[in-house]
C-alpha cells in the first residue's frame, strides 16, 4: 500500500509547500484541486514544472462537477479542465456525479461518459468516477458507474474512485478492485451522527475511533488485487486547522499501517 495527498488535507498551504509536504511523509503522488485558488491561478506548465523539480507526481485533478448532467456549459468547462489537467502533467480527471436530489437517468449517465471519452483521451487522461454515497447523489454507488462505463465503451478511458467515506454512506458491500484507480481515506468518529447525517465536515484523518470502517475496507480492496495509490482526503475544519498537520498525516499512516500488518481474528 502506498500513501498519497489531496490538496484538501492542507487547503491553506501553497502547491509548493504542499508539495514539499508530501515529500516529507515519502509521498510522492498527489491529488490537485481546482476549488483552491492557489492552485487554479497558476499557468499548468508552472503546475508541472512544480511538481517535477519536487519529485512528485500528479495522481488527479479534482474534480469535474456535475459530470453526468451534460450541457454546453458543462463541454466547455470539461474541455478547460481537461486542458489544465493534461499541461500540469496530471493522470486523471475526477469526475463526480450531480448530488442536489435531483435524479439522473442511467442514460443520460452514459451519455455523459461518451462525451467525456472523447474529451479525455485525446489528452492522454483517465477519468476516475466517483460515486457520491449522500442520500441526495444522483450517483450513489459503484454497480451503478460500472454499469454505466461498461456501456460507454468501457474501462480504456475511465476508472472508479472508490472513497470509502461514500462506500459507509452508500451502505455498499461490492468491491470492484480491479476497477478501481484511486482509493480517498477519511475517517468519522462523531459517535453522536447517524449515518445519513454525516457531511464532508466531518470528515477527519483515520484513527482508531473511525466509524467507517476504512480497514476492513482497505483490506477487501487489497486482499483481492488493487494496488493503487491510497490518498488522504479530509474535508473537516478542525484538521485545516492544525497546527502539525504533519505530524497528524504521519500518525494516521502509521496507525494504518500497523492495523493492517495485524492478523485477522475470525
Amino acid at each position: 500500500m502506498r500513501f498519497a495527498l489531496n490538496h484538501i488535507v492542507a487547503p491553506r498551504l501553497p502547491l509548493a509547500e504542499f508539495l514539499a509536504l508530501a515529500r516529507r511523509l515519502d509521498c510522492t503522488e498527489v491529488e490537485i484541486r481546482n476549488d483552491l485558488p492557489d492552485v487554479t491561478g497558476l499557468a499548468p506548465a508552472e503546475v508541472a514544472r512544480m511538481a517535477a523539480d519536487a519529485g512528485v507526481a500528479i495522481l488527479s485533478v479534482n474534480a469535474l462537477y456535475p459530470f453526468n448532467l451534460w450541457s454546453e456549459d458543462l463541454a466547455g468547462r470539461a474541455e478547460r479542465l481537461a486542458d489544465f489537467a493534461a499541461g500540469a502533467g496530471a493522470q486523471a480527471l475526477v469526475l463526480c456525479p450531480l448530488n442536489d436530489g435531483t435524479e439522473i437517468a442511467h442514460s443520460q449517465t452514459v451519455a455523459a461518459l461518451d462525451r467525456l471519452r472523447a474529451i479525455l483521451q485525446p489528452r492522454g487522461l483517465t477519468g476516475l468516477v466517483e460515486p457520491l454515497g449522500f442520500p441526495q447523489s444522483s450517483l450513489r454507488r459503484k454497480a451503478e458507474a460500472v454499469a454505466a462505463i461498461t456501456e460507454a465503451g468501457g474501462f480504456d478511458a475511465f476508472r472508479l474512485l472508490h472513497d470509502t467515506f461514500h462506500h459507509h454512506l452508500a451502505g455498499e458491500t461490492a468491491f470492484f478492485p480491479h476497477r478501481t484507480g484511486l482509493v480517498h481515506v477519511s475517517g468519522v468518529t462523531d459517535p453522536s451522527l447517524a449515518v445519513a447525517e454525516m457531511l464532508d465536515g466531518h470528515r477527519l484523518l483515520v484513527d482508531a475511533g473511525d466509524r467507517l470502517e476504512n480497514l476492513a475496507q482497505l483490506r477487501a480492496l487489497l486482499a483481492d488485487g488493487y494496488d493503487g495509490p491510497v490518498s488522504f482526503e479530509p474535508f473537516a475544519p478542525e484538521v485545516h486547522a492544525l497546527d502539525d498537520i504533519e505530524a497528524a498525516l504521519r500518525a494516521s499512516m502509521d496507525h494504518l499501517r500497523a492495523a493492517l500488518s495485524e492478523p485477522v481474528e475470525g
